[in-house]
């Protein structure tokens, strides 16, 4: 774990100022216990929180303003000043602008992260769709930060306390999920789900479940080859290089029999058949964690509830579940690095932990 003297800087991205993004933060930061052990940089504007914070009536929340990151010398919420101009907020709206500003704050953050200046990212949800332009070209969050950090690949995991789901493949139609599988890209997610397990989640020999992708997965090639052809194959190999995998389970007994629960992560098919089952299980208490990259990053598992967007309704225990959760994750990571550059301290712990 981390030194108490040693400061550390969650960044967080605010995502469509229109939606309910800032009021999760700054619901989340109304309890100032959070800061014992780091501080927070809200990427916006001064301006933007506190018309959000009045709006709220949160006037419990208080901030620092910074025009540089350097200035944010102790364990506190900060409002690091990405722009100055006014900004017309209409919550529900989708708006052009809400798309810029969003990048404005995303495309900071990333420059902080690649600097080392942040420990982790939490971001807040943004629109896909207005934030498209020269700058951002990509269906989300996850492949921008993909692609700003040059990783192969990547895995998004949903996760709680007692379930994580990571997908083969994410925002595409039904109708492509089939033809874009192949043993390959199965055996790519499943290795960076286990790397992360390690890495990130502190699992020592991680445990995968790996799902069929039709009903009954196949029942034997009666209802499709793929299990055969390609996920059978695929798990195989993965045992081969001694990961512990099982599968393909058929999605609704799995899930309906609580099997789900002896594993340490599920890997699904395609993004339906992970996120229905996840979201009904975990729905207010679900992360999303973009595996693979070199930098930790979480978001709470909803998006910019424009319907309920400035009325003060937006349960904000899934953000604040992000916050931890990258807070741990950046934590782990350390300490298996650690473990890793000295293999004595490893042993003892791993003695003390067979004992």
């Amino acid at each position: 774990m981390s030194n108490h003297n040693e400061k550390t800087n969650i960044g967080i991205s605010i995502g469509d100022y229109n939606g309910v993004g800032l009021e999760v933060v700054l619901k989340t930061f109304a309890d100032n216990r959070i800061f014992k052990d780091f501080s927070v940089i809200i990427y916006a504007s001064s301006k933007v929180v506190n018309y959000h914070k009045k709006n709220l009536g949160l006037n419990d929340v208080n901030f620092q303003i910074i025009n540089n990151i350097d200035d944010a010398k102790n364990k506190d919420l900060y409002v690091l000043n990405c722009w100055e101009e006014d900004l017309t907020i209409e919550f529900g709206k989708i708006t052009k602008q809400a798309g810029e500003y969003a990048l404005k704050s995303l495309s900071a953050a990333t420059e902080h992260l690649k600097l080392g200046k942040l420990a982790a990212l939490v971001t807040a949800p943004l629109n896909k769709h207005n934030i498209q332009s020269d700058s951002f070209k990509f269906p989300g969050h996850t492949e921008y930060l993909q692609n700003a950090f040059g990783a192969k690949d990547h895995l998004m995991i949903l996760c709680n306390e007692n379930i994580r789901v990571g997908l083969v493949t994410g925002h595409i139609p039904i109708s492509e999920v089939a033809s874009k599988l192949n043993k390959d890209s199965i055996i790519s997610k499943a290795q960076i789900f286990i790397k992360s397990l390690t890495q990130d989640f502190g699992i020592r020999k991680p445990k995968i479940a790996i799902l069929g992708l039709n009903p009954h997965a196949g029942d034997n090639g009666l209802i499709g080859k793929e299990e055969q052809d390609i996920i059978m194959p695929a798990i195989e190999s993965l045992k081969n290089q001694n990961h512990i995998v099982y599968g393909p389970f058929g999605a609704d007994g799995f899930f309906g029999s609580g099997a789900y629960a002896k594993f340490d992560g599920v890997l699904a098919m395609y993004h339906d058949q992970g996120l229905i089952p996840f979201k009904t299980l975990a729905f207010s208490t679900g992360v999303n964690f973009t595996a693979g990259l070199p930098i930790v990053r979480t978001s709470p598992d909803h998006g910019t509830a424009y319907d309920i967007a400035g009325k003060n309704l937006a349960d904000f225990d899934s953000f604040k579940a992000a916050l931890y959760m990258a807070i741990d994750i950046f934590s782990h990571r350390k300490m298996n690095k650690e473990l890793t550059n000295n293999p004595l301290k490893s042993s003892a712990i791993r003695y003390e932990k067979d004992n």
